[in-house]
């Protein structure tokens, strides 16, 4: 194996570990260095550990694209580790064979792997399994060996069970914890909705582009040591070791909407050339980290949206993509296509998502980044696909307008807006 190459296994289960081993894999797959770190979300969500410091350094001062050939769900970038701009998805037999070549630039048809003792070249054609031989190690694996592995699961680890629960209907949520907070979406809720408003002189916190999935707006893995996340874990005596992932501390909005547009790959057009959760504020022209900006502009007055341009949320349901949008004070977004899923949680939590009309989009109406945007037709009702009115105020004075649509696509979708998001509109019904 390459010294440069970092292996880890972390199988979805712990029998996969009793199978491997009664097939003989497993001391052969930690001679290559595929040593068990954990069951489940690990590697895929940043929780392998550190690149050795030397390996760090020359991605750094090579500016290379590092790769990570993984066998889970998902390559959204910079989630397997900060330093691995590119993701690949492979089977676990690819996985080790891209390993033992130690790149992914690779034709496995033709190139060998690598070379044997005696500097023979080894093509993967020659240790790939026949079917003969997975059929042979699946008919030793057993419906014994999973009840086996589970038949304690709910008394099988002293250390989970000797945690100390506090009884109750309510949970006591505690100020010095940093994993779980009780989350603000209910502070000073009224019994009935405050009429729905136009929203007026808002600032575009981030001009983003296409494809930008739900892991760019809120990253599942690393949080960085300089990050607002970051700063915030260290303000409460955390140190770096145990900085986790923003996966373990969703259940702290303090952690998360302090994650939210903070991935390292992030691509905000109103600071080019830059990668990362940065913008500018507006008008005093500092540049900042998104967080950073959205509080200042909260501490203003400010109404904020994002803009960006095709598939606006794509990839996986993440729940904090919306919540963290909402928590720094987004009143709506401005897409040109939406992924469903995100677009329904936008509506669920109050955010209200607008779609360019076809063939438009940012470019084509002259956006930058640092104009205000007001947006009319709101107040007074709404219907399912309205259209409302864009007014642009540009920094030179001038200004412009356009329509967009109201991607409230039915009844329901406009009374949990109305209502400011599903959780309000349930709570109201309860109370009712």
């Amino acid at each position: 194996m390459p010294p440069f190459v970092k292996t880890s296994l972390a199988p979805g289960s712990k029998v996969v570990t009793e199978y491997l081993r009664k097939a003989g894999l497993l001391e052969d797959l930690e001679t290559l260095g595929f040593h068990l770190v954990g069951y489940g979300c690990t590697t895929c969500i940043g929780n392998s550990g550190p690149l050795p410091p030397e390996v760090k350094a020359a991605i750094g001062e090579g500016k290379l694209v590092a790769s990570a050939v993984l066998s889970g769900n998902r390559n959204f970038e910079g989630r397997v580790n900060p330093d691995v701009k590119a993701n690949y998805l492979a089977s676990p037999p690819l996985v080790v064979a891209h390993a033992l070549a130690g790149t992914v630039d690779i034709d496995l048809g033709s190139e060998p792997l690598g070379k044997a003792a005696d500097g023979a070249p080894v093509r993967l054609a020659e240790v790939w399994p026949t079917q003969k031989e997975v059929a042979e190690l699946e008919a030793e694996i057993g419906a014994e060996m999973f009840r086996s592995c589970y038949a304690n699961v709910f008394d099988g680890n002293p250390t989970w069970n000797a945690i100390p629960v506090a009884e109750g209907s309510l949970f006591g949520f505690r100020e010095a914890s940093t994993y779980i907070q009780e989350p603000p979406f209910f502070q000073g809720l009224a019994p009935e909705p405050p009429a729905t408003t136009d929203i007026v002189g808002a600032r575009i916190l981030a001009l983003l582009s296409d494809s930008v999935t739900t892991d760019h707006i809120s990253p599942a893995g690393d949080i960085a040591l300089e990050s607002p996340a970051g700063r915030y874990l260290v303000s409460k005596g955390i140190a770096k070791k145990d900085f986790n992932s923003y996966g373990s501390r969703r259940g702290n909005d303090r952690v998360m909407v302090r994650g939210t547009f903070a991935n390292i790959r992030l691509k905000n057009a109103i600071v080019p050339g830059v990668e990362g959760g940065v913008t500018v504020h507006l008008p005093s022209g500092e540049r900042m980290a998104i967080f950073d900006a959205a509080e200042r502009y909260r501490s203003e007055g400010t109404a904020l949206v994002v803009v960006a341009g095709k598939e606006y949320g794509s990839g996986s349901s993440r729940d904090w993509a919306a919540k963290g949008t909402l928590l720094l004070g987004v009143r709506a977004v401005l897409a040109e296509s939406y992924e469903r899923i995100h677009r329904s949680n936008l509506v669920g939590m109050g955010v209200l998502p607008l779609q360019f009309k076809a063939g438009e989009s940012a470019e084509a109406v002259g956006l930058t980044g640092h104009e205000k945007l007001t947006i009319r037709g709101l107040a007074g009702g709404l219907r399912p696909r309205q259209e409302v009115t864009v007014e642009i105020e540009r920094a030179d004075g001038s200004g412009g307008a356009f329509k967009a649509v109201v991607r409230l696509d039915t009844p329901v979708d406009v009374n949990y807006y109305r209502n400011g998001g599903i959780l309000q509109t349930v709570l109201r019904k309860m109370l009712k």
